[in-house]
Parts: C-alpha cells; structure tokens; sequence
C-alpha cells in the first residue's frame, strides 16, 4: 500500500452488479469502510443471468438478501429438469430430497429487479454508489493500482483513489482487457441465442419454476427459465458455425432450432415471442491473473464459465463475498499488494474447475449422470453437492475419478490461481 497518497475512499468497486453489491455491501455494512460504487448504467437495466442456484442462498442471507427475495414475489426454483433430444423429460431433480435447509428453495429472478435490489442494499449498507459513470482507465504508481479515472454521463472527467480498487466490471471486464489477461476456454467456446416469451406453457404444481435443460442432439442444448408473470426466459447454446449455417437473422435461427425438440416447441407454441433477440459469445474465460498490487478480480471480469449449470449468479455473489473478506484483510495488514489475494484465486478457482469438469461431462454425447451414479451410487451426494453450488473449499477427487470412467475430462488451468505483483502492471 502506497502511503503518501491522498485516498478519497478506503475501496472503489467497479461495476453495481451482484459481485460488485455483494462486496460493496460487505465492505460497508460489516467491515465499516468507506466504498464508491462506479456504474456505468442506469438501473433497472435488462440482464440475463436469471436462475439462481441453492447455494447462492449463503452469500444472499449474509448480506440480508433472502427475506427481500421471499417478499418481492419472484418465481421459486425448486428443481432441475433435463430433456432429452427426443423431448422426453427426466424425472426432476429436487433440492429439497438432497437437503431440508432453507436453500432447497431458490429463485428464478428478473436481473432488472434483483440487480435493482441489490443496488438498493449496497447503499443502505453505507456505500456511495453513482451510476452513468464510465471507468476509463486505472490510475498507477510505481506499478500500483491507486485508483480510477471515470467520466459521467455529460462528459465531464474525474478521478478517485483509494488503496484497493475492485474491478466487478462484468463482461466489460476491464482490466482484463487492458492487460490482455484473458485466457479463453481451449473447448467452451459456445454462443448463445435468447430471447423471452410471454404466456408458455409451464409445468405443473412444485415444478412449475424448474429450469429445463433441454438436448439438441450432437449440437447443443436450450435453456427454459420461468419467470414471475408468466414470462419466460429461453435461450440455445451451440457452436458458431452449427447456428451461423443459414445465415445470421437471430429471429429465423431461434424459430429453426425450436424444432429441433419437440419439449421445447410445445412449451413455446402456447406462448408469443417478445422483445429482443440477443446472442453473445466467449461463454468461458478466466483472468490469467485473480489480482495485481492494489487491485482484486470478481464476478466476470474474473471469470465466466459455460452456463449451463446456471453457475454466473453464484459465482458472482461468491467471488464478491470471498474477494470482500480478502480485501478486508489486506487493509487491516495495511499490504494490499497482489499475493495478499493469492488464497483468494485458489480458492475460487478450485471451485470453478470442479463445476467445469462437469460442463465438460455434459458435452459428451455419451455421458450420463445415471450411469455414473449407478455403477457408483457412493459419488451421488458429491455429484449432488458439486451441481447445487457447493464449489469451495471441498474436495471432489473421488467423484472425478469415477466420471472419467464416463468422459473425457479437462487438465486443469493454471489461470486466475495467483496473484502477481508490480511485474503485471
């Protein structure tokens, strides 16, 4: 820590999504220190990212989030369900028959709304948070980060400093992309269309909230989330080329590739298509680095995995409570140098690769959870914990040993588990 510098805050948070709220809150509320939030939209603002999974549920109750939840009225999410390519549906997987704690329940959440209210608690937990303010750059001395420089919405410029910055700057992922950090999946390398619908068809009773995956044979798979009044959140994930074939008019895409499972075409034929269609790429990449002299990664400009276990929310709130704690620690030692976060990169990253043996498990054509859990019904609790969210600080050897009897599983990378010094910067 630089200390012949005049700070205007203890830590400047970039970025007001879950991450960023989540350590804003944290840093303000519980360790009492003075946050600016920079935001470079006004909210409420369209995100997607809807479903939460159970152990979202911790991060949420500390920082005084589920009971907000349970009140706003947002779809309970009391399952998993998978589709065949045939359109045959699984018997659903429910959280409450794997544990009777209050996670069993979670939700399916509009990102408007939720992001809103977490925003909402950042600044009631004592954080400044200003929105329409664009980050430009970080500010560095001796190869320290030291702060930001940022205009607002009529242009006019700024600069803040302050011994720790967070970047929760999402996709944008801004140091990342200045640095030339990012190190993309060497497989993952799907897109996604998505769009909502308004009035499908929903299942009934305790499974009208489940999140549907559904197969594309050899292709890919759709995303089916229920929303609160009566939308839908749907989207397919697949290769460029298998959903560029025919052109790339997002509309024509989405209608071909309904028909591709009978499931998902029935569940939207009762509904209508409104709003945008949207596509994104890069769907998993990592940091090379977790943090640099002054400076701490979270949410996704860390690192964004293949979604298809709705892991973007989790990892969101868990790197911004983990990356809160190490960030805490690093000011109280007055060190906030880059290997004060190291354990933080391990940690998280431990848990990011445990979920991405799993992503890798789901794209083999000849890979089954059954099959894995049938012929070793011992690794079922694990498989269980490891899909529900409960990423770190547990050790899932054994359970990866077994389903490499099943698939082909990945090496794991080196990036984002060490924090570097001034030889970053």
């Amino acid at each position: 820590m630089i200390t012949n510098l005049s700070y205007d805050c203890d830590v400047i948070i970039i970025g007001a999504g879950p991450a960023g709220c989540t350590a804003a809150t944290i840093l303000a509320e519980e360790k009492g220190r003075k946050v600016i939030v920079l935001e470079k939209e006004f909210f409420p603002r369209y995100h997607v990212g809807e479903s939460l999974i159970p152990h979202c549920w911790d991060t949420l109750n500390r920082i005084g989030m589920t009971d907000r939840l349970d009140e706003k009225g947002f779809q309970v999410k009391q399952s998993v369900q998978f589709v065949d390519p045939g359109g045959e549906l699984s018997t659903p997987f429910y959280f409450s028959e794997h544990t009777d704690h209050p996670r069993a329940k979670t939700w399916q959440v509009d990102r408007e709304t939720f992001d809103t209210m977490m925003m909402e608690r950042a600044r009631e937990a004592g954080a400044q948070v200003r929105e329409g303010i664009k980050v430009l750059d970080f500010i560095e001395q001796d190869g320290v980060v030291v702060g930001v420089r940022a205009e607002d919405a009529e242009g006019n410029g700024f600069e803040l400093r302050a011994p720790v910055t967070i970047d929760a700057s999402g996709r944008d992922a801004l140091f990342q992309r200045k640095k030339k950090l990012r190190k993309r999946d060497p497989k993952l390398n799907k897109i996604a269309i998505w769009t909502l619908y308004k009035g499908a068809k929903r299942d009934p009773g305790i499974d009208e909230g489940a999140t549907t995956v559904a197969y594309v044979k050899g292709k890919g798979w759709f995303w089916n989330i229920p929303l609160k009044d009566d939308i839908v959140s749907t989207g397919i994930v697949a290769e460029r080329d298998y959903l560029y074939r025919d052109g790339r008019d997002l509309a024509q895409i989405y209608e071909r590739e309904i028909k591709e499972n009978k499931w998902v075409e029935d569940h939207l034929s009762e509904g209508e298509q409104f709003g945008e269609y949207w596509v994104t790429g890069e769907y998993s990449y990592r940091a090379e680095n977790c943090a640099a002299d002054g400076l701490v990664l979270i949410g996704d400009a860390f690192a964004f995995l293949d979604p298809v276990f709705s892991s973007g929310v989790y990892l969101a709130l868990t790197t911004g409570s983990l990356g809160a704690d190490a960030v805490e620690k690093a000011l109280a030692e007055g060190n906030t140098g880059g290997e004060q976060f190291s354990d933080y990169g391990e940690r998280v990253c431990q848990g990011i690769e445990w979920m991405r043996k799993l992503v890798y498990a789901f794209y083999d054509e000849d890979f089954s959870f059954k099959d894995v859990v049938t012929k070793y019904a011992e690794v079922r609790r694990d498989l269980t914990d490891c899909l529900i969210g409960d990423l770190i600080d547990k050790d899932y050897t054994e359970l990866f040993d077994r389903v490499s009897e099943f698939a082909e599983l990945p090496k794991e990378l080196p990036h984002g588990k060490v924090a570097r010094g001034r030889a970053l910067v």
